[in-house]
């Protein structure tokens, strides 16, 4: 066994940095971050672009895999950096955190810059098999070579005077980095369609060496082409367009910083849209503007309903989706400040941007309304018809699935349970968590509108040692089991109790989420509940439709942020990535502990919780594993831990 001390600390270096943990800068080790590479390239040709250096950019896909990208800008600066001491290519290339664009605030070279933080270039660099560079600038040629993030021979000018200013670079991911380097023909069209719709103006060349085609992309007047296009011509009203430019903080202690957007949309009933996308990058989660436009949208379309007196006597207010049913909407804004909720720019969290877009909209959303009342009318009576026509829906799929679970559907009667919103099994899930605690912390975090919850207190019955008849009288399972509406599938005395036998089609969530605390005590509650539904209930473990979501046992604060450890392994991997910077480690005391913001992060949102399918695939070996580690097979457990017990102790914390 390896001695841990003072010599097992390590710092990566150079290259290492980012080739050994990729996905700390691209998202992924995998294809995904692959792509996010390249767009990391490109971001730096489209800040040249929008600064009015060049209206072509080029993009050419290699047959071998290698990409290159080409424009017209003003190409990068490769001379010695007094301040720095060091030539300028080096510090662009092979320097994390160096790079033009950190004095955007300050109307310094780049104003609505893509880059911001010197990492994409360098990054890619570390990151590629090898990646040659060519710099046109001042009259002056210049050449680099890098080999798997070193440069190889210095730079090189080149013989001649040229007129043309601009970079290209052609680089190959190397698949020591990352797990698959092929990108599909489609992820570069939608992302340079996407790119010239947000760049107006701006014409992107793809050229696919695989296919022998060349595409190009240009949208002389940029959203409002593309609004146009979506459309088809069969939009019910005009097409709008939103603009405003401002000045503003997110804090009052921190600077101030300008805003700017262009929001172009239409109602439509054929065809619905919403795409973000903030100084270019397409934000996928939205973030602060998709907060701004549901609120501005939902508060302006129901005052006016309201003012006209639309709404039926004791009718409900209108939802967001009812004006989404038949909305196409693109927003495309700029910051000189922009706080991304990570490197990959797929959400931005400003507090500003969130309001100045929301006050704008509204404002501009009730000219529209005043000064067009014919297209005003049209639009909120389409909003009242998509609002009918979803309640009218719902309330026949609960007529429907009341009538199919009638007979366990006790939901009211059962304590501490807490519904959602919606009535649709197929995307409704229900989170069993660990005691009242748990459940208030859990309940701040959710999402109301299809995450439900149920507690339960401490250790379950072992329902693998116990008979039919203790099952059938213990509280917690059979509240559990009424309120997820399948019954169970025991024989004996469980009729006399009132329950039919299992149907799962009388499922009343898509998934069962087990959600206990990072510690052993939680480990053996899971293992507990999992035994139940193997038990009584084996066809939603064989269904797959039992999933447990992992808590992390540890936050790291740095003051870049907090990275999360699901336990002890992780967390020391993480300390020594980090080195000698200054971190502080917090241990979970368990879910109701934590804060709701953490929570709806870690364990609640969809998009970036850890959520595990439980399987049962080999009956033979299922069965085996639940004998041996929780039924009466005594000598069987106690070989499996002398033999395996060992392999687990660096996973608990035994402090």
């Amino acid at each position: 066994m390896k001695t841990y001390n003072n010599e097992s600390i390590k710092a990566l270096k150079g290259p290492d940095r980012v080739r050994k943990r990729p996905g700390v800068i691209f998202g992924s080790d995998g294809i995904e971050g692959c792509k996010h590479s390249v767009f990391e390239i490109l971001s730096n040709s489209i800040d040249e672009a929008r600064e009015g250096h060049g209206k072509v950019i080029t993009v050419i896909l290699h047959a071998d895999d290698s990409i290159t990208i080409e424009d017209e800008g003003r190409g990068i600066p490769v001379g010695y950096n007094r301040k720095e001491k060091r030539y300028n290519w080096e510090l662009i290339f092979t320097e994390l955190y160096a790079g033009g664009k950190y004095n955007t605030n300050e109307g310094v070279n780049y104003q609505y810059s893509l880059g911001l933080n010197g990492l994409g270039l360098t990054a890619t660099q570390y990151s590629s098999e090898y990646m040659d560079v060519e710099i046109f600038h001042g009259g002056d040629g210049y050449d680099l070579r890098f080999e798997k993030g070193y440069n190889v021979g210095g730079l090189k000018k080149k013989k001649g005077s040229f007129k043309q200013t601009g970079t290209r670079i052609t680089w190959r991911p190397d698949l020591e980095v990352f797990t698959e380097i092929q990108m599909d023909d489609g992820f570069f069209e939608t992302m340079l369609k996407e790119q010239a719709v947000v760049n107006q103006g701006v014409k992107f060349r793809f050229v696919n060496e695989r296919s022998g085609e060349t595409k190009e992309f240009l949208y002389q007047y940029g959203i409002r082409d593309y609004i146009e296009e979506l459309a088809g011509g069969k939009n019910l009203t005009d097409v709008f367009e939103i603009k405003a430019e401002g000045k503003g903080k997110d804090r009052q202690d921190m600077p101030e910083y300008r805003v700017k957007f262009d929001m172009v949309f239409a109602l439509n009933n054929e065809v619905n849209d919403l795409k973000y996308f903030h100084n270019s990058s397409a934000l996928v989660y939205g973030g602060s503007p998709d907060q701004a436009v549901k609120t501005a949208f939902l508060y302006e379309f129901d005052k006016f309903i309201k003012l006209h007196g639309k709404y039926k006597k004791d009718e409900g207010m209108i939802n967001f989706v009812d004006i989404q049913d038949s909305l196409l909407l693109i927003i495309n804004s700029f910051s000189t400040v922009t706080s991304y909720e990570n490197q990959t720019k797929k959400s931005i969290t400003n507090n500003f941007i969130r309001e100045f877009l929301t006050d704008s909209i509204r404002e501009q959303l009730e000219v529209i309304f005043t000064e067009n009342p014919t297209i005003m009318h049209k639009v909120l009576d389409q909003v009242l018809i998509n609002k009918r026509s979803r309640e009218k829906a719902e309330t026949t799929r609960t007529a429907m699935k009341k009538k199919l679970t009638q007979r366990v559907d006790v939901t009211n009667k059962v304590a501490n349970f807490v519904d959602c919103r919606s009535k649709d099994p197929g995307e409704r899930e229900i989170f069993i968590v660990e005691g009242q605690s748990a459940l208030g912390a859990v309940m701040q975090a959710r999402d109301a509108n299809f995450q439900a919850l149920f507690p339960i207190r401490g250790k379950i019955l072992n329902t693998l040692k116990s008979d039919v008849t203790r099952i059938v009288k213990n509280e917690i399972i059979m509240n559990l089991m009424k309120v997820l509406g399948c019954g169970i599938s025991l024989k004996g005395k469980v009729k006399s109790q009132g329950l039919d036998s299992f149907d799962i089609d009388n499922l009343r969530f898509d998934k069962i989420i087990i959600a206990t605390d990072a510690d052993v005590d939680g480990y053996h509650i899971r293992t507990m509940i999992l035994t139940m539904f193997y038990t009584i209930a084996p066809e939603l473990l064989q269904e797959g439709k039992v999933y447990i979501v992992e808590s992390p046992l540890y936050e790291i604060v740095t003051k870049e942020g907090s990275t999360f450890a699901f336990n002890e392994v992780e967390k020391n991997q993480i300390l020594k990535e980090l080195g000698d910077t200054k971190s502080i480690v917090h241990r979970s005391k368990g879910l109701g502990e934590n804060e709701p913001e953490m929570m709806a992060l870690t364990t609640m949102n969809p998009d970036t919780r850890k959520l595990i399918k439980v399987l049962y695939e080999e009956s033979d070996l299922t069965n085996y594993t639940f004998d041996a580690l929780l039924g009466d097979n005594i000598l069987e457990r106690k070989r499996i831990i002398e033999e395996r017990g060992s392999d687990y102790l660096e996973y608990l914390d035994l402090s």
